[in-house]
């Protein structure tokens, strides 16, 4: 009797003070670098509950600053046998999930980890089975791609800011048959990126990691692609040819790269794209005209590349975009009829044969004993009118007078002649 007044009592005090709720973050755009902290909702309630309801709760934020463990028993698991959706945030130095506990969330489907810098503990098979989806942002430590592979039915798999020790993505995903998205972020990883996608891959982030190889064409079959972000990798080769075949992306980022050769022209059957940035890579040839063609497009970044010729766009279709840039490209250049010079694009402007104009020399300081020249007659602050007499001096005294050449030749046509009497003479 004793011991089922303490489990009552008890369980009415973690509903109490954990019953908020909140739902796993969804994964971010293509061009976040960050996940903001998001504070813990509070809640408080008057009303005496059933344990029933306690034994219901199905979806569980525990935000861990003081302490889960230290608050709660984690081996006693009883309240979270429903559990389907548990996050954990800002875990404390104390904080320890047991095997116990763990063993109990069989029914889990959502884990979520936030800022907990905690090890890495050993998941029950039941566990690794059924969660669908696993978000681990700055938190598990000693992450392996054998850890992760045992997740087989996930469809969301987001890991930033945490290091994963694998040889390569394949080890990870093989296995993951109803993957929808996945992000490893920021995650040290190397090797090659996958030849083998799922079908039903909506998102792609593997941005800020050590990829090396070029981009695979497999990758192009993706139809239900949506985001596609390989920013900040070693990637090399060039974009496939068939990379129209995404027709459902609409933010794709290959920046920081070594990626060359063009750009595709199936580019232009993508036609939702919003976001293209291709910007610090290797890529050359002409921009395609299809570019301004795309109805959706609102940030294109190609700067920093080797692209030359002139720009197939106009004043109207890069005012209608929220972020355009161009600069970097020195053979690259502008026709000023279409494109009005007030817009600093950070390349020239065209000649009649479609070359740069090329600026006018910079201004070469005159040498030190010229200014010296300049500057001896007078003191500083001197009128312009003053300054403009001795530059006009300076330059009429760079050679000899006549004056003085005359008087040379006189003198030199002297001490020949005293020379031939005196030799004369001694003859």
């Amino acid at each position: 009797m004793r011991a089922s007044t303490t489990t009552i009592t008890f369980l009415l005090v973690l509903l109490l003070i954990l019953y908020p709720t909140a739902t796993v973050p969804t994964p971010p755009p293509a061009t976040t670098d960050t996940v903001p902290a998001q504070s813990p909702s509070s809640s408080s309630t008057s009303a005496t509950l059933d344990p029933q309801q306690l034994r219901a709760l199905q979806f569980l934020h525990i935000p861990t600053t003081h302490g889960f463990c230290s608050q709660f028993s984690c081996d006693t698991a009883t309240p979270f046998r429903h559990l389907l959706s548990l996050r954990l945030t800002s875990c404390s130095s104390d904080f320890h999930l047991s095997t116990t506990l763990l063993s109990s969330l069989s029914t889990l489907t959502s884990l979520t980890f936030l800022n907990c810098h905690i090890p890495v503990v050993h998941f029950p098979t039941s566990l690794s089975t059924n969660l669908h989806s696993f978000t681990s942002i700055n938190s598990l430590q000693r992450l392996t791609g054998v850890f992760l592979s045992r997740f087989h039915n996930l469809t969301h798999l987001y890991i930033s800011g945490d290091p994963i020790k694998a040889s390569g993505i394949h080890i990870i995903t093989s296995n993951m048959k109803s993957l929808n998205s996945i992000i490893l972020s920021n995650t040290h990883l190397i090797g090659y990126l996958p030849k083998d996608w799922n079908p039903n891959l909506t998102y792609i982030d593997f941005s800020k990691n050590k990829l090396k190889g070029a981009i695979p064409t497999s990758l192009t079959l993706l139809k239900n692609l949506k985001v596609l972000n390989f920013s900040s990798n070693n990637l090399i080769g060039v974009i496939p040819n068939s990379f129209g075949g995404l027709i459902s992306l609409q933010n794709v980022s290959l920046s920081s790269n070594s990626i060359s050769g063009p750009i595709p022209g199936s580019m232009s059957s993508i036609p939702g794209l919003v976001h293209l940035d291709l910007s610090s890579n290797q890529l050359n040839g002409a921009i395609p005209e299809f570019i301004s063609e795309m109805k959706e497009l609102k940030y294109l970044n190609l700067e920093n590349n080797h692209f030359h010729g002139v720009l197939p766009f106009d004043t109207s279709f890069i005012k209608r975009l929220d972020v355009f840039k161009i600069g970097g490209n020195d053979d690259l250049c502008y026709n000023h009829s279409t494109i009005s010079a007030e817009m600093n694009l950070g390349i020239a402007t065209c000649d009649k044969h479609g070359m740069p104009i090329l600026p006018p020399p910079a201004f070469k300081e005159p040498s030190s004993s010229v200014s010296d020249l300049v500057r001896g007659g007078g003191d500083e602050g001197d009128g312009g009118d003053d300054d403009t007499e001795k530059k006009n001096q300076v330059h009429v005294n760079r050679g000899p007078s006549k004056v003085l050449l005359g008087v040379a030749i006189g003198l030199s046509a002297m001490v020949f002649l005293l020379i031939f009497l005196i030799l004369l003479f001694k003859c």
